[in-house]
């Protein structure tokens, strides 16, 4: 099993896209879309292997070498700094990391003067490490789930989370104020695989490179 490939992919439109991706270089990974309810998928004729794991826990998985490579959003590699090599921006999965907050609070707001707020979000360091930049004093809220009700109940002024059109927003009264980050879907591999398996992985990486 040494000289398997294994694959850490997310499920839900990652998940999609990424098979049909990896079908452009001929790697045949269909078998991940039916409705089984395996977690670990096997192509022995390809010599691969690929593990459906949340999106949160891909970058895990990659980082200890459980698999060689592993598909997830920039959002969650900014977050978690895991000590990864990430070769390849994949280009879909496009959506905006936004600082947000509710409609009558922006008529008035100014960023500019913003020194002490508090902010309800997903991704805590990333908030920080912004807010600190630009020397606003943030007191974070860790939220896992529907960040947009935090503003509408009062416990929190603002939030910061991702945005792919934008209605989630607009039908809960709330605005755009700053965007953080632009995120996109990135291949990212293990640092000791790319060397033990060197010639396999850059194949790969060479062959989604004329894709992307």
């Amino acid at each position: 099993m040494t000289d398997y490939i294994t694959i850490a992919i997310p499920k839900g439109r990652i998940l999609e896209e990424s098979v049909e991706l990896f079908g452009k270089i001929g790697i045949d990974c269909t078998e991940l879309l039916g409705k089984s309810r395996k977690l670990i998928f096997e192509n022995p004729a390809q010599r691969m292997r690929y593990m459906i794991v949340r999106a949160t826990d891909v970058p895990t998985y990659v980082e200890y070498g459980c698999a060689d490579l592993g598909i997830v959003g920039k959002d969650t590699l900014m977050e978690q700094g895991k000590d990864l090599y990430e070769p390849l921006d994949l280009k879909f999965g496009y959506c905006r990391l936004m600082v947000a907050e509710p409609a009558e609070l922006s008529r008035d707001d100014d960023p500019a003067r913003w020194s002490n707020i508090r902010i309800a979000t997903k991704y805590p360091n990333i908030t920080e490490t912004y807010f600190s930049a630009k020397g606003v004093q943030v007191e974070l809220i860790k939220l896992y789930g529907s960040i947009e009700l935090a503003p509408l109940v009062g416990l929190s002024e603002r939030i910061v989370d991702l945005v792919s059109t934008g209605e989630t927003l607009k039908q809960n009264g709330l605005v755009e104020v700053e965007t953080i980050a632009e995120i996109t879907t990135r291949l990212i591999v293990n640092r000791a695989s790319l060397k033990t398996k060197h010639q396999r992985i850059t194949e790969i990486i060479r062959g989604l490179e004329q894709h992307v």
